[in-house]
C-alpha cells in the first residue's frame, strides 16, 4: 500500500486533519518529510 498517497488523498479531501496525519508518522507509515509535504507544516513530534 502506498501510505503517502492514501494519507495525502484523505487529507486533501478534508477527511484527515493535521493530528491524523501525524499519527501515520508515529506509526511509521509515512516520514516526517512526507508529513511536511502533505500538511505544509513542520513536523514537531508525536501527536
Amino acid at each position: 500500500m502506498d501510505w503517502y498517497a492514501t494519507v495525502k488523498r484523505h487529507y486533501d479531501a478534508g477527511r484527515y486533519g493535521i493530528a491524523d496525519v501525524a499519527k501515520f508518522v508515529v506509526a511509521g507509515k509515512i516520514s516526517s518529510a512526507q508529513y511536511e509535504t502533505i500538511t505544509g507544516e513542520e513536523y514537531e513530534g508525536a501527536a
